[in-house]
């Protein structure tokens, strides 16, 4: 848990903005580079990355469509319709679930209140009502489950949490994608089984916060997830059991890797900000320059990768552009040049116009040995 000390400093770097909440989306970006310094510590401190990415000039070029949006949240009100009764059709059906409908506790809300942490309280007052078989048959709509990331508390919403089964809890996901005879885009499904993961891993920390031991919380929920998407083309929900147990593994030990947000945060200069509020009458009250020179003291990890998923990767990618930096050609790339800063520095390297220093030596054998092949290749051509 963060210190007030360090939770202070994360709210200094943001400004008076109210912080964007971490969500699964955030944490399997995170996740899937977690040498990322500069991603780190924005997430933390909740900055918003789409508008800072557009205020020190590099727009993110991608985003969900306000269609998309307004069709995913018809197709979820459709599963959620009279109590969840889509959702326990796919159940009997994948699970053989023997009852036919269940209370569903809405926690969207509590008591008007939308305050995460008043809904986290609730989801685990509810939760441990459930575990201890006081409400069996309880579905949990929308709860908030406690995830440590990056030593911050991240509270993240799942669609929905079933009742025990076989003795163990499910967590479904309703997606907008279609499944055609059965088959859906395989690059969404694992997209979807990424964030299932980490509602998984979140639903398990919020049990052992209860008091279960790992092991009992663990085994108390389920390592397969349901995908609840359209049939089709039409809205008929569909529904199937996904498996997970690759995918946690992966996170789990991706999480394990994550530096401490704070840690990076005290090494920004004292005055380093992403205030991204105006005045009244519209003028930044930090120019794109300040942003940046901020941005430029909290160590990027780019890699072409990033592209698909970070709102700040194509500012990242021109400074490995600018800087000829290994990265940008690949991560295989990158890591295939240990202590080469540029490609520039290995080319002069191949040409023996710099000197290696010891701990460079045997890649550049390796570089000199593969120009050679390459020469002797193109010469065999010619």
């Amino acid at each position: 848990m963060a210190t007030p000390s360090s939770e202070d400093r994360l709210s200094r770097l943001r400004g008076p903005i109210a912080p964007q909440a971490y969500t699964a989306r955030k944490i399997t970006a995170l996740t899937a580079n977690p040498g990322c310094a500069r991603r780190a510590v924005l997430d933390a401190a909740g900055v918003d990355k789409n508008a800072l990415a557009a205020r020190v000039g590099f727009a993110a070029r991608f985003g969900q469509s306000p269609f998309a949006i307004s069709r995913g949240n018809a197709f979820e009100d459709l599963v959620k319709a009279d109590g969840y009764a889509a959702m326990f059709t796919l159940l009997r059906a994948e699970l053989d679930v023997p009852v036919h409908e269940a209370g569903v506790a809405d926690l969207n809300t509590v008591g008007a209140n939308t305050d995460l942490k008043l809904r986290a309280a609730e989801t685990r007052r509810l939760l441990r009502r459930v575990a201890e078989g006081s409400d069996e048959r309880l579905i949990l709509d929308h709860p908030v489950l406690t995830l440590q990331v990056a030593g911050q508390s991240a509270y993240l919403e799942p669609d929905a949490v079933t009742h025990r089964i076989s003795g163990r809890f499910y967590i479904a996901e309703i997606k907008s994608f279609a499944a055609i005879d059965g088959q859906a885009d395989p690059g969404k499904v694992a997209e979807a089984a990424k964030q299932a993961a980490v509602y998984v891993i979140a639903l398990r920390q919020t049990l052992a916060a209860l008091g279960l031991d790992a092991a009992t919380a663990a085994a108390a929920v389920a390592d397969q997830f349901l995908l609840i998407c359209p049939k089709d083309f039409a809205n008929q929900p569909y529904g199937r059991l996904v498996d997970l147990r690759q995918k946690l593994d992966a996170i789990e030990f991706q999480l394990g890797r994550l530096s401490r947000a704070e840690d990076l945060a005290a090494l920004l200069p004292a005055d380093a900000t992403f205030d991204l509020t105006t005045d009244l009458d519209g003028t930044p009250a930090r120019t794109g320059g300040e942003l940046a020179r901020a941005l430029d003291h909290l160590d990027p990890a780019y890699n072409p990768a990033c592209l698909d998923f970070c709102e700040l990767a194509q500012y990242c990618r021109n400074q490995a552009t600018t800087a000829c930096e290994p990265a940008r050609l690949g991560t295989s790339v990158r890591n295939e040049l240990p202590g080469i800063d540029s490609t520039r520095t290995a080319l002069r390297l191949i040409d023996a116009v710099l000197d290696p220093d010891p701990a460079q030596a045997e890649i550049v054998q390796r570089l000199r040995a593969a120009d050679r092949l390459r020469a002797r290749r193109i010469g065999g051509a010619a």
